[in-house]
């Protein structure tokens, strides 16, 4: 029983290391290279309603608090995501056992939430570059981490709505 048990924890760590490890090394590895490749606001049109623009987002999503002070943003983003990290850690340890979907979407999550953290130390900004529009009209542009985190978000999302969710 207890074999057992260690086996569960080391595929319950093994999962998070991996799902958000390969996360965070494409959102880092992408962002490094249209970083080097591309100056800033430089555009590659890729098909007639996508580009690879290369931004730097000071704000969160969809650019919150992009116009607030660095100081006010560094903190509220560093606080706020080092905060989030730990939430998710705690809720995957309750999920990874009988909710392997849901633990991959958190590990998912973490992992994007890890990928924007490091931008926020090493720039105080976070290299965003998918750039999708129809016409003149453009969603904000966003990384390899964002779209981790949606998808991580989306699962979690299913998961609630259908209450297939750990007992806390």
């Amino acid at each position: 029983m207890e074999l057992e048990l260690e086996i569960k924890q080391k595929r319950t760590i093994v999962r998070l290391v991996l799902i958000s490890g390969v996360v965070i090394f494409l959102d880092q590895l992408t962002k490094y290279m249209i970083s080097t490749s591309l100056l800033l606001h430089e555009t590659i049109t890729v098909t007639p309603f996508f580009n690879i623009t290369h931004v730097l987002n000071p704000g969160g999503a969809f650019g919150l608090f992009a116009d607030h002070s660095a100081v006010v943003r560094k903190f509220f983003f560093l606080f706020v995501s080092s905060a989030v990290a730990c939430v998710l850690l705690w809720f995957y340890k309750k999920a990874a056992d009988g909710y392997p979907i849901l633990a991959s979407g958190l590990a998912a999550i973490f992992g994007g939430a890890v990928g924007n953290l490091i931008d926020r130390f090493r720039y105080g900004k976070v290299v965003d570059f998918l750039d999708f529009y129809i016409g003149y009209y453009h969603w904000p542009a966003f990384n390899l981490a964002d779209s981790a985190i949606c998808v991580g978000m989306a699962i979690f999302v299913y998961h609630v709505l259908f209450n297939k969710v750990p007992e806390f």
